[in-house]
């Protein structure tokens, strides 16, 4: 098998400022729904439209194992020369890897490996989790991530906050990388409604242990609190609080006719690094509770868009007061287009810098 990329400069075979298409390496996606999967995708379909295809390394291409402790998550497990030969039949100009997991890790070796420049993103916070399931020390899953995107050519984080943490943990060359809302979908003035008892207070997400969502349910607030979202504390969380409902994994026209239908979104993670749950909530003109930490703060700031307090149910009530138009008018601001296009700059860059040469790979494709 030959080199790639063939023309040995590093490049992928790109000219100055192509950049006609980016692999992406990811261990999250379908039947997966959270907060990765939505930013690439989404990510994906504008930078379509503006004459860059995206592809996707996934692990449907791959045998998989559950996850221990989170079985809904499956983890792939990729051979060397099946990830060899992915790329090589792409020849992407560009490569990114989006996580952590078994792909991100086998394709990153691929990289190293031939000489190619690449990038990495940081979407969560692995040690928070890690240390809620196990007796494992987060500085030690810290100086893990820290030598995994170290490997690459810079690293992208969803917010001046994140930024700002991962370079004081040792991080190098830390790019900013927004995210945005899909405001056509997410929109108020739906048809419909839940016919619930209000105020109707919502939450999104997975369900499950880092998601903090019995600081939500164990509240005392009128109305309804209702939950969107599946996982692995479902079952325990609907046993102990029978009063809240339930909905399950929803997607689409189904899940943005619940959003317009709440009164409050309720944000109780304090582990998230972004929460695209919040711009979706803001999007359709539900304000926010959440407790002062990271993802909160930088999305919503000094904002009248949302209450931030560490006592939540407090958060909650004020929340109720405040304008669901401002909330509407500032997610207009934020939109996928934009993250798309930083996106697409931060790999230009690299593209344009051409700094690595192609090492030949091994005879077994590795």
């Amino acid at each position: 098998m030959d080199a790639y990329p063939p023309d040995g400069n590093g490049r992928a075979g790109a000219a100055a400022g192509c950049l006609k298409k980016v692999l992406v390496a990811t261990d999250a996606w379908y039947p997966q729904v959270n907060g990765v999967v939505r930013t690439l995708t989404s990510v994906a379909r504008v930078a379509q439209s503006l004459g860059t295809q995206i592809v996707f390394v996934t692990p449907q291409e791959f045998h998989t194992v559950p996850l221990p402790t989170y079985p809904d998550i499956r983890l792939a497990l990729p051979p060397p020369r099946a990830i060899a030969g992915r790329i090589h039949a792409e020849r992407p100009d560009f490569i990114h890897v989006a996580t952590e997991g078994p792909i991100g890790h086998m394709v990153s070796r691929y990289c190293r490996r031939h000489g190619l420049a690449f990038t990495t993103s940081f979407h969560t916070r692995f040690p928070d989790y890690v240390s809620a399931r196990a007796p494992i020390p987060r500085t030690w899953v810290w100086a893990w991530l820290r030598r995994f995107h170290r490997r690459g050519a810079g690293v992208m984080a969803a917010t001046p906050r994140l930024a700002s943490e991962l370079l004081e943990r040792g991080f190098h060359n830390v790019m900013l990388w927004p995210r945005g809302v899909d405001a056509d979908l997410f929109r108020p003035a739906r048809s419909g409604d839940l016919a619930l008892r209000r105020p109707i207070f919502l939450t999104v997400g997975r369900v499950a242990l880092e998601k903090n969502i019995e600081a939500f349910l164990s509240l005392d607030l009128p109305g309804t609190k209702v939950v969107v979202g599946d996982g692995p504390a479902r079952a325990e969380l609907e046993r102990r609080f029978p009063d809240a409902v339930f909905l399950g994994a929803k997607q689409g026209e189904e899940l943005a006719r619940i959003y317009a239908a709440a009164d409050v979104f309720v944000f109780p993670s304090k582990t998230d690094t972004f929460g695209l749950v919040l711009l979706e909530a803001l999007a359709s003109g539900v304000p926010v509770a959440a407790f002062p930490v990271a993802a909160p703060r930088d999305v919503i700031g000094d904002a009248a868009i949302g209450a931030l307090d560490w006592d939540l149910g407090r958060a909650c009530l004020r929340a109720l007061t405040l304008s669901r138009q401002a909330c509407r008018s500032f997610a207009l601001g934020m939109t996928w287009e934009a993250s798309a296009r930083c996106f697409l700059s931060h790999i230009a860059r690299f593209l344009q810098a051409g700094d690595k040469a192609v090492i030949k790979p091994t005879s077994n494709g590795r």
